[in-house]
């Protein structure tokens, strides 16, 4: 599986999904969060590789967009930090 971060968004196995970045100065936890802006889900198999949240409960009718957390030793999270800063100025 090949993981790309850009300034706009993510490819996930070339498939291109827009976000926005958070930086873990934003989280109580220390971890950057990557959010993704449409209801379509990632690829399940960017399950096994990312820490993916989703609390979707179709019974109920509620649906979530997906959320990405980046703990502090992930490969990605200085990535996401420096992309989460671009935005902001």
């Amino acid at each position: 599986m090949t993981i790309k971060l850009l300034k706009k968004g993510i490819k996930v196995n070339g498939e291109y999904f827009p976000v926005f970045y958070s930086p873990s100065t934003n989280n109580i936890n220390g971890n950057a969060t990557i959010y993704v802006k449409s209801y379509e889900p990632l690829p399940k198999e960017a399950y096994s590789t990312l820490q993916i949240e989703n609390n979707s409960d179709m019974q109920t009718d509620y649906f979530e967009k997906d959320r990405i957390r980046i703990v502090p030793d992930s490969p990605y999270f200085k990535q996401v930090n420096m992309l989460a800063n671009k935005k902001r100025g």
